[in-house]
């Protein structure tokens, strides 16, 4: 039973290769066979982040193969526990083939309306095109120090329908320098700042669990 978790944005910047490794660390961390497909052929962030995780000698070993469509990729998924699907930094068909594959589509966004607004747009497009609702979850990256600007943020993607994951990440020199290094945002130095990254892969971790659960009772 492999779960299939798909990170897609409208736009590039908004953390979705950060979360895909985030969610990749703490999986293949807990003895999972996890491998994350890179979609992004032009660029190959999460591709290029390994590279440099094994040039530092970082443990554990992540696995990250670079496809060139969504079907290339799926055709791996038998083969792991989970398969991270890293989608390309703008909508594309390919998108809503992510969608419609996974058990659980992440969309990164930062606080401000021009981030947030393409990313429900996107959210609005895979539902009319048949994704359930409650295969969609936000994750809130690049934020601020501002509480108050978070909570709205979240209100503001509640108001329209979706569900957003606990935590928030916020934009960091630290956060930027453990990228640097090949380490997910789990692995930085910094206590308050890891705590901070793990309670957004704990709220990931509690929808595989769900995911597990119902996945169970239908096989």
């Amino acid at each position: 039973m492999t779960i299939l978790i798909g990170v897609v944005s409208q736009k590039g910047g908004v953390g979705k290769s950060t979360v895909s490794r985030l969610v990749a660390r703490e999986y293949v961390n807990a003895d999972w066979n996890v491998k994350i497909a890179d979609l992004d052929v032009s660029q190959g962030t999460s591709f290029n982040w390994q590279a440099r995780r094994l040039q530092n000698g970082i443990e554990p070993v992540i696995a990250v193969e670079r496809f060139g469509t969504v079907e290339q990729a799926l055709k791996h998924t038998s083969h792991y526990d989970m398969m991270i699907l890293d989608g390309p930094p703008h909508s594309t068909a390919g998108t809503l083939k992510i969608a419609a594959a996974c058990d659980l589509v992440v969309l990164p966004t930062g606080l401000a309306l021009d981030d947030m607004e393409p990313q429900i747009l996107l959210a609005h497009e895979i539902v009319k095109k048949g994704i359930a609702r409650d295969k969609v979850t936000f994750a809130l990256c690049r934020v601020g120090d501002s509480e108050a600007e978070i909570a709205e943020a979240r209100d503001y993607i509640s108001q329209a329908g979706y569900n957003v994951l606990d935590g928030a990440l916020p934009e960091k020199t630290a956060y930027r320098r453990a990228s640097d290094e090949g380490r997910a945002l789990t692995e930085t130095r910094f206590a308050s700042l890891k705590g901070r990254a793990d309670a957004l892969a704990q709220s990931i971790v509690d929808h595989v669990t769900k995911i597990q659960t119902v996945k169970g009772k239908a096989a």
